[in-house]
């Protein structure tokens, strides 16, 4: 049986892959904000030895990011590096979990091999140490899977983002205020994530880059009218029409490539991920 460290374990994707992992029987130190920063190398040196390492810590969300651009390439590049450095003098294999990095696309939909333009401190950040992570696999035969997840929703997810705060102004039954309901977004639910996730560790060699999203867009309109399709209400919109700095107008995975070389294919459609939040909502007091 592997042991498996997990960065990150009590944010919204760790909190899933961990319980994911624990329900395996797999053996897993979970590393928290609270055992240090990530960027420490103090906090590296008494983790015991693992065969394979899920690199999900981070400082994330964009509009935090523009107030503290600094912050974010410190804490997620030295972070990542330091999670290399452990893989490279255990012999261990990383999977980072990056983040859209490729701006306003070219084409749709976006392959892998499309070239990265972040547009914003966050993706810079992930795009940066995707370079450490090439470097380490290429230089110091560090075996290194990079995955891209688009945009990944489920129970637990902070409220700021989209589609918790749009279930949360239906649960309250509130007009639902939104700036722009025309950007279209890859949407996947967290649970297709840590399917692929666990298939990463399966075969890893090398250095290894897989994008990861439902395969399809839908606009913020499609979201509220699924919300409100799955709530059984028909609550006012108010839109502003107020297209965010840097906006994205369409955004659409090209999966293929995980879908040959991991055999993963996303289960769970946006109206059927929803339904899931709304009954998880539901039933929490």
């Amino acid at each position: 049986m592997d042991k498996l460290l997990v960065t990150g374990a009590a944010g919204f994707i760790g909190r899933a892959l961990t319980a994911a992992l624990a329900a395996r029987g797999d053996e897993i130190v979970a590393l928290t904000h609270a055992d240090g920063d990530i960027a420490d190398a103090a906090t590296w040196s008494p983790l015991p030895a693992a065969d394979h390492v899920f690199h999900l810590a981070a400082r994330s969300y964009v509009p935090d990011s523009w107030q503290d651009p600094a912050g974010f390439l410190s804490t997620n590049i030295g972070g990542t590096t330091q999670a290399l450095d452990y893989c490279r003098r255990n012999g261990a294999h990383l999977v980072f979990v990056s983040a859209y990095v490729y701006g306003v696309p070219k084409r749709l939909p976006i392959a892998e091999d499309d070239p990265p333009e972040p547009n914003n401190p966050y993706a810079l950040s992930k795009f940066l140490a995707e370079q450490v992570c090439a470097f380490y696999a290429s230089a110091l035969q560090v075996a290194v899977t990079v995955v891209r997840p688009f945009n990944i929703f489920g129970p637990g997810q902070r409220k700021e983002f989209l589609i918790p705060s749009i279930v949360e102004q239906v649960r309250r039954r509130e007009p639902i205020r939104v700036k722009d309901l025309k950007p279209r977004r890859d949407y996947l639910f967290v649970d297709d994530l840590i399917a692929a996730l666990l298939r990463t560790i399966e075969d890893p060699r090398g250095h290894r880059l897989f994008n990861l999203g439902s395969g399809e867009s839908h606009s913020t309109q499609d979201v509220i009218e699924a919300v409100q399709a799955a709530a059984g209400t028909q609550l006012p919109i108010v839109s502003t029409d107020e297209p965010r700095v840097n906006e994205i107008p369409d955004v659409r995975a090209d999966i293929a490539r995980a879908r040959e070389v991991l055999g993963w294919t996303p289960r769970i459609t946006l109206a059927q991920g929803i339904a899931r939040l709304i009954e998880t909502k539901t039933r929490t007091p």
